[in-house]
């Protein structure tokens, strides 16, 4: 420590002493240092008791140590960066000493991090390592500086593609040997390789030379080549469409192997089926100049065959060969779309559904019977329908809409020789023409009479005289068969006031429990009072003669309250104030031996003491 301080003082001293610094000091320093001239500013590089250190120099050189701590430049090289700085740059050997001296011709430029290769090897260094080329403004006005350049092509070089191209990767298409050509460029990598006669054209043909903002510029970018069109003249004007590659290929453009690559589809004539296989020659003539070429037939339609084909059925089915052939091939028949209505018969309804062949058994194109529906179908109705010989028409009944069903009207119905009424509108059609028995419909000789088809319930049980010929419509009616409309007069009792009201049943009663037959109740049905209303009696055995009362000496049919009573007629004559006397004063309520309550008509005596006291 002491050492230290002594040294101190010895320095000061010489310092205060001018003679001591001239013989402290080594030499001038250089001219780039010669602001730090002087003993006051030697600690500005010195450590005392110490040499220079590289800390003192870069703390002033700060655009070194940045370099270095990018891990860039020539000192940032593992050889360089362990060495003294004072090594390379020593000083105090006058003002005009060149502190960067080395040997150009022998420095190792691989150790700045930019390999010198191609042109860059051959050229002197002070061609690259020039102000103009420095960005740094301050670095840029030092002499004779190295520093300040950097590795992109564009530091130094102009941008011939003025800013179309990218900057930074300029050594992907060109190298240091030479600009022109790009050494590196690779076609294959861009949006648009090069096949075929494409690798044989120079560049320039197709990227042109031009003058841009005053200089000479090659166009790269910006290149149309969606389609051929787009360098080259469209032969066919257009009409064939812009993808020239349907039809030709970059080998050569007069090679007609890829026209089978054409999508015929995109014209007004798609091809399908065997039209597919056909070569184009058979179509077009390639004889043509290229402005006709393939242009020959237009306007023909893909229906219409017999621009092209022979029509072997002499136009006697049309010219639309579609609707029955097909370009899968010719002799396979689908008549699918044929339109039959352009014949004398249009297939209509189950007709459409039907197989060509099971009517068109043998040549399609020979006429078919088709006059009535029996040339074809068997007669189901086995004959009933014939008149004279000749078969129906079926068509009055049925459709072609299935056989199944009849057209079969109520008001045809109503004009055959039965007509519909009644109930038997409601009568479906299969309870009358339906045979249980042969299982088959059947519409002639099934009767037109009520017995034909219904059961006579009265046989036996009513006179034939009353319905003649067992003719239900003597009495009955079709709208409902419990209302009749029998003419009572016919027989020997007529209806009269209250009995016209009464239903037939009141009179016409079966057995009590119906064990015969509920129809019986028409024979033998009593006609008098008595036989009917014996059991209504009021008057018990009063009026009984011959075991019977004789009702109609005092009611009538109108009702049965007494209307026109004459008591004259009986054996006690009203005469005097018995007319005024109500009934009720003399025919008075009592019990008779049966025990009932009933009024007294009939008296054994007339004297007077009878009824007068």
């Amino acid at each position: 420590m002491l050492r230290h301080y002594l040294i101190y003082i010895v320095l000061l001293v010489a310092v205060c002493t001018p003679r001591a610094y001239a013989q402290l000091s080594p030499g001038k320093l250089t001219g780039a240092h010669a602001d730090l001239e002087g003993l006051r500013n030697c600690t500005k590089c010195h450590d005392l008791g110490n040499k220079v250190t590289n800390a003192k120099c870069l703390d002033c050189h700060q655009e070194i140590q940045s370099l270095m701590d990018q891990g860039r430049g020539y000192h940032s090289s593992k050889e360089v960066r362990r060495q003294d700085c004072a090594r390379c740059h020593s000083e105090h050997h006058g003002r005009k000493f060149d502190m960067m001296r080395f040997d150009q011709e022998q420095f190792d430029h691989d150790l700045t991090g930019y390999e010198l290769t191609g042109a860059h090897d051959r050229i002197d260094c002070r061609e690259c390592h020039i102000p103009d080329f420095i960005a740094d403004l301050d670095i840029r006005k030092r002499e004779e500086t190295f520093l300040g350049l950097e590795h992109d092509c564009i530091a130094c070089h102009d941008d011939v593609h003025q800013n179309t191209l990218s900057t930074n990767d300029c050594a992907s298409c060109h190298s240091t040997e030479e600009f022109a050509p790009a050494e590196y460029f690779d076609h294959d990598d861009t949006d648009y390789p090069l096949i075929g006669k494409h690798i044989e054209v120079d560049c320039i043909e197709c990227h042109p030379i031009e003058t841009r903002d005053g200089a000479e510029f090659q166009v790269f970018t910006g290149m149309a080549f969606d389609n051929c069109v787009a360098c080259h003249e469209d032969v066919h004007d257009n009409v064939l469409g812009s993808d020239c590659k349907q039809c030709h290929n970059e080998q050569s453009f007069t090679s007609t192997r890829t026209l089978r690559r054409f999508n015929h589809n995109q014209t007004n004539f798609p091809l399908n089926g065997a039209h597919q296989q056909v070569n184009c020659a058979d179509c077009h003539n390639m004889e043509l100049e290229l402005s006709q070429l393939f242009q020959d037939q237009l306007g023909i339609a893909n229906n219409d065959c017999v621009s092209c084909h022979e029509d072997i059925h002499d136009n006697k089915l049309g010219t639309n060969c579609a609707e029955c052939h097909n370009e899968q091939s010719f002799k396979s028949v689908g008549t699918d779309e044929f339109n039959h209505n352009l014949t004398n018969f249009p297939l209509l309804g189950q007709h459409q559904s039907v197989d060509c062949a099971q009517c068109h058994s043998e040549n399609k194109t020979d006429p078919v019977a088709h006059q009535t529906c029996v040339t074809c179908h068997e007669d189901y109705h086995q004959g009933e329908f014939y008149a004279d010989g000749v078969g129906p028409d079926c068509a009055a009944c049925h459709s072609e809409q299935g056989f199944s069903g009849s057209t079969y009207t109520i008001e045809q119905h109503n004009a055959s020789q039965f007509p519909l009424d009644g109930g038997h509108l409601a009568t479906p059609c299969f309870a009358c023409h339906l045979d249980e028995k042969e299982d088959r419909w059947k519409f002639r000789d099934i009767g037109q009479r009520c017995v034909d088809c219904h059961e006579d319930v009265h046989q036996g049980y009513i006179s034939a005289d009353y319905y003649p010929n067992q003719d239900c419509a003597q009495c009955h009616l079709t709208d409902n068969w419990l209302d009749n409309h029998f003419d009572h007069d016919l027989t020997a009792y007529s209806l009269l006031g209250k009995h016209a009201e009464v239903t037939c049943r009141a009179c016409h009663i079966p057995d009590e429990n119906f064990v015969v037959n509920r129809y019986e109740g028409f024979l033998n049905t009593p006609n008098t009072c008595w036989e009917c209303h014996s059991e209504d009696n009021s008057h018990e055995d009063q009026f009984l003669e011959n075991g019977a009362s004789d009702c109609a000496q005092c009611h009538n049919q109108e009702g049965w309250l007494i209307a026109e009573f004459n008591h004259d007629e009986t054996n006690f004559k009203l005469e005097g104030a018995h007319v005024r006397v109500d009934c009720a004063q003399c025919h008075q309520p009592y019990q008779a031996t049966s025990g009932n309550i009933i009024t007294q008509y009939k008296f054994k005596s007339f004297e007077c003491v009878d009824c007068h006291q």
